[in-house]
């Protein structure tokens, strides 16, 4: 099979991306069970970090050992990649030493460098611009509780981060339509978000608009890593776009609320919605783990069947 990457949700077709949730949920059911499944025994999974996770470190290190692999943690500051070796030769290195690489870094173009020097897969555990792998868990829970994604409306309120960004990438393979509102200067910018065209996304300019009737409302800090010096502007620009009991209420009634966390109670969230009925960023955060296992069994190994 030849090298495939994940470096943006539409990296994978839609065919593809179907089978990973359907393997996702048959390994979360074997986990559940206690039933064994080592399918990348003695694979090592290489984790680079330059910005750092709880929960990217946490879910593929615990998946790939829950799938009888290893894994090596390396943060570019304790690393010759902190130390100015450029990206396209510690990719060749590493790369002959691993089965496969996640990445979570600043710019896309760091990890598009990478992976166009690696002889093994690699994975976006985030960058500035995009986080697939988290899409894909809330995608995969959308389906545990709710069905089928195709047709459904997502709401997202608040920054059009890189979230926000694989939100729309994602409506354009999984036919599915996001309502986007964010406050004045910012936003999508669809080239950045990397879409091909409008027909899945709309934009309002009031957030309780974007959310009415939805299947899904879902948001994100108002303060992403690297935005930490316009913070105080940031609160002030976002204060209309906290996601509260009133949003939700103009939602559809069985409306799911997630947040990939952490969450900061009182700003783009009401502490009434994340620990409320129509939360379910709980097994949200954990279906990181389950799906990424999937993701990193159809990188190395294809379309695997039970």
């Amino acid at each position: 099979m030849a090298i495939k990457h994940f470096l943006q949700f539409k990296d994978l077709a839609r065919d593809e991306l179907e089978h990973v949730f359907a393997r996702a949920l048959w390994i979360k059911n074997q986990f559940k069970s206690y039933q064994q499944y080592w399918p990348l025994s003695d694979r090592t999974l290489v984790m680079i970090f330059e910005k750092a996770s709880t929960r990217t470190r946490l879910s593929f290190e615990a998946g790939i050992q829950q799938l009888g692999g290893s894994a090596i943690y390396l943060n570019t500051r304790d690393s010759q990649l902190g130390r100015g070796e450029p990206v396209e030769d510690a990719a060749q290195v590493i790369s002959r030493m691993s089965d496969i690489v996640m990445i979570r870094t600043f710019e896309q173009e760091i990890i598009e460098r990478f992976a166009a020097n690696s002889r093994v897969p690699v994975i976006n555990g985030l960058t500035n611009e995009y986080h697939p792998c988290q899409i894909l868990a809330d995608i995969l829970t959308f389906i545990e509780h709710r069905g089928p994604i195709q047709g459904k409306t997502v709401a997202w309120i608040g920054d059009s981060n890189n979230v926000c960004n694989t939100w729309l990438q994602a409506a354009e393979v999984l036919d599915f339509n996001v309502h986007v509102s964010t406050p004045p200067g910012y936003e999508v910018e669809p080239e950045r978000a990397g879409l091909y065209g409008h027909a899945h996304y709309e934009e309002f300019a009031d957030p309780m608009e974007a959310a009415r009737d939805a299947d899904m409302v879902t948001t994100d800090v108002w303060t992403s890593m690297g935005f930490e010096a316009e913070n105080e502007e940031r609160m002030r620009d976002f204060a209309d776009w906290q996601v509260d009991a009133d949003m939700m209420r103009i939602a559809k009634p069985d409306s799911l609320f997630m947040h990939c966390l952490p969450a900061h109670r009182g700003e783009e969230v009401a502490a009434e919605v994340i620990d409320g009925p129509h939360s379910v960023v709980w097994d949200e955060a954990e279906n990181r783990l389950h799906v990424q296992k999937a993701l990193m069994e159809y990188l190395l190994l294809g379309y695997v069947s039970a």
